[in-house]
């Protein structure tokens, strides 16, 4: 069997800082690569400090490491981006090119993730299907588009075995959110274990889809060691694990932090939101990797809260 060396481009990242660890733990910590533009707090000693716009020196990290898979993770967000557009585009798809090129040139497998930000106004609000008309309002959207699209092209074109997700929010006890307008159901649960108060910036009934990061890993590994014929979509597949508003995890916190209180301010986050699904259809990733959530808002509100409520009391 070949011996697969992972490098992941954005490990320090709310999504690659987790599954730098999972994939250590199936490949073996010296298969696995974490690169990023910020050194890491702790010590990593197989660390890449690496900017994706650097095309040289991500041809250099590939070849000192003879990289064979690529999770490219590194990316501006939703929120972030709309504070700086021009820098948005930028870093989202020069840094993408720079990366399909290579997965190119080496022929290495490559993992791009999407979002629910594809989709924009026109598209169905309830249960939105794979193939919905893609119309974001915001740059990170627009880039997310352009890059599904490229990575089609780049597989029809070129053969590079490339493989995508539209990630919904993502919600995890591991790590922080990097910006993007589905935080506050981070956010709030740190706040919820702290005892604390929450003024949440998506106001109480916008519902939009989230999935656990438990999920969200292990669907994105599924993905990329299914068999490449059973993969039929090569811009991005759907996914979701579930769906709320922040009225409705505010009521699961509740269940276990009886006192727990919240406040709505929406900000332009909101606006944001409401160009967004409510629920996703991810039939097709069923069908062809079977792809199956495991937690909903009650199990992931339980789980969530015992990690933090252990990490804040260790820290008194």
């Amino acid at each position: 069997m070949k011996k697969e060396k992972i490098l992941i481009i954005g490990a320090n990242g709310q999504i690659g800082s987790v599954l730098t660890n999972q994939l250590r733990d199936q490949y073996g910590y010296d298969n696995i690569i974490p690169s990023d533009i910020r050194v890491p707090d702790h010590d990593a000693p197989l660390f890449e400090r690496l900017d994706v716009l650097d095309k040289a020196q991500l041809h250099e990290v590939v070849k000192k490491h003879t990289i064979t898979q690529i999770y490219h993770l590194a990316a501006i967000l939703s929120a972030k981006g709309e504070l700086n557009p021009k820098w948005a585009w930028d870093v989202n798809m020069n840094g993408l090119f720079n990366v399909l090129d290579l997965a190119k040139e080496k022929k290495q497998k490559l993992f791009f993730p999407s979002s629910i930000a594809v989709f924009g106004p026109e598209a169905q609000k309830e249960n939105t299907p794979q193939y919905a008309p893609l119309t974001p309002t915001t740059v990170y959207g627009i880039s997310k588009v352009a890059g599904e699209n490229w990575c089609q092209y780049y597989h029809k074109k070129y053969g590079v075995d490339v493989r995508s997700i539209r990630y919904p929010g993502i919600i995890g006890h591991e790590s922080l959110p990097g910006g993007g307008t589905t935080d506050y159901a981070v956010e709030i649960y740190h706040a919820a274990a702290k005892g604390e108060a929450y003024t949440s910036f998506i106001d109480k009934d916008t519902r939009l889809p989230m999935i656990y990061m438990a999920d969200a890993i292990r669907a994105t590994i599924q993905l990329m060691e299914a068999p490449s014929e059973d993969i039929s979509i090569r811009t991005s597949y759907n996914l979701s694990g579930m769906s709320f508003s922040p009225i409705e995890i505010a009521q699961s916190i509740r269940a276990h932090v009886h006192d727990f209180k919240v406040t709505f301010e929406p900000d332009f986050r909101e606006e944001i939101a409401q160009s967004w699904p409510s629920s996703i259809d991810d039939s097709r990733a069923g069908e062809d990797w079977n792809w199956k959530a495991e937690f909903d808002l009650p199990k992931m509100t339980n789980d969530m809260l015992k990690h933090l409520k252990e990490r804040y009391m260790t820290a008194v």
